[in-house]
């Protein structure tokens, strides 16, 4: 599978903290964009159009009556709104990149795509599966189900968000640097089959090979790729900014070549990254790897 380059690229905001359960997240967008995202991507050759952010309320109750997921009625909202801005975009041609915010919003990104390249391919770049349910959930904070939800699994007021049919292939779906997976999480993966390179993984294959061996699986069959970066998915000695940062990650330098591979076989056709906490970080510093990593993505050479 071989995508033509697009040269239009739509930026959504969704300042979301209220799937992490911690303030701090909601002023990722804000922080990518001050570390220069519209500017990076303009110098590279492409047409930026800031869409600015979507509206995120923040309800007095965190809980819904019969459920212990936490803002799940506002949470909906958003990502109803966020699928159908995505979708929009997509109809007209640009490429979708979603900042945030919590990982939460991973449910309304995909689900709009999904309206477009239904059998969509995602890389899921990330030191957590994302695939608890209400059930598994220690917390019940929705952005460690968002993968889960994508995949059909998870509460009805989720998983109906860009209808029930519009599901992500598990076998066409790739965890990248999980080093901290819940019990319920592990049992999850296994049963669907999803293709998981943990950090063992990396440090023996190298991530030039787990790359090679993920682009044949999310480009095997589909129509498109979807890349999903959590900041958290790399080492907290480089992005000191998320809020569950867990040691022993992906390198900065690793992080590039990922992007770098990904770049040269031409199949991305949308993307999100997520989990920047300004509170938590140093000068920027996650914003700007943030912003690093999509230069390398779309395109950014040295020569």
């Amino acid at each position: 599978m071989n995508v033509k380059t697009n040269e239009n690229i739509s930026i959504i905001g969704v300042p979301m903290d209220l799937g992490a359960d911690r303030r701090g997240v909601d002023m990722g967008p804000s922080a990518i964009r001050y570390a220069g995202i519209v500017e990076r991507l303009e110098s590279i050759g492409y047409k930026v159009h800031d869409r600015g952010d979507l509206i995120v309320r923040r309800p007095q109750v965190n809980k819904t009556a019969n459920t212990n997921l936490k803002y799940l009625d506002e949470i909906t909202r958003v990502n109803l709104e966020l699928c159908e801005t995505v979708s929009a975009e997509m109809e007209k041609g640009n490429f979708p990149l979603v900042i945030g915010g919590d990982h939460s919003i991973a449910i309304g990104t995909i689900a709009g795509v999904l309206q477009h390249r239904p059998k969509t391919g995602v890389i899921w770049y990330d030191a957590h599966g994302d695939m608890n349910t209400s059930e598994t959930s220690p917390s019940g904070n929705i952005h460690g189900m968002s993968l889960a939800v994508s995949l059909g699994y998870g509460h009805e007021s989720l998983t109906s968000i860009g209808g029930i049919h519009a599901k992500l292939n598990p076998e066409k779906t790739v965890l990248i640097g999980a080093r901290a997976l819940d019990p319920g999480e592990k049992d999850f993966i296994k049963n669907l089959g999803v293709k998981v390179y943990t950090m063992h993984e990396i440090d023996r294959l190298g991530m030039a090979r787990v790359m090679e061996e993920t682009m044949e699986i999310v480009t095997d069959g589909t129509d498109g790729v979807h890349l999903s970066l959590d900041l958290d998915g790399l080492d907290p000695h480089d992005c000191p900014g998320v809020g569950t940062p867990v040691l022993g990650g992906i390198s900065y330098r690793e992080s590039h070549l990922a992007m770098e591979i990904l770049a040269e076989a031409n199949v991305l056709t949308s993307a999100e990254f997520v989990e920047v906490n300004p509170i938590l970080d140093q000068v920027n510093q996650t914003a700007r790897v943030a912003v690093a990593l999509m230069g390398s993505v779309f395109g950014e050479k040295l020569c």
